[in-house]
């Protein structure tokens, strides 16, 4: 993949992570991992590992199993609990909306876990 079309993928899923309710963005890891909260949780990461665009998301342990197992793409989560995270390399056997659906998952595993309060606090 080349840089230039890495960029715009990266900014397409950014803009698509921040359009989430209370969807939240910083860089607690330096410039490099640009990490997305919902009411101070994490559901995603987005960074540049050996060169190339990856993004970390949450999955029920089951999912992880199967994905990593499906696709040469996907692996446990890096530096993340290899139970629950996913990291993806976007590849030509995997769709944006396949991506945009796991990220759909991971937010509401994280949204799931939060208080009343919090939860009466997302806009749908």
């Amino acid at each position: 993949m080349c840089d230039e079309e890495s960029k715009v993928i990266r900014n397409e899923y950014i803009d698509y992570l921040l359009a989430k309710p209370c969807s939240e963005d910083s860089f607690p890891f330096g410039p490099e991992a640009h990490v997305f909260k919902v009411f101070n949780k994490m559901f995603a990461l987005i960074g540049y590992r050996n060169e190339q665009l990856s993004i970390t998301l949450k999955a029920a342990p089951g999912d992880v199993t199967f994905l990593t197992e499906e696709f040469t793409s996907i692996e446990r989560g890096y530096h993340m609990n290899k139970k629950h995270w996913i990291t993806i390399t976007p590849s030509s056997d995997i769709t944006v909306s396949m991506i945009e659906a796991w990220i759909d998952d991971s937010y509401s595993l994280v949204t799931s876990k939060l208080t009343k309060l919090e939860k009466s606090q997302i806009k749908k």
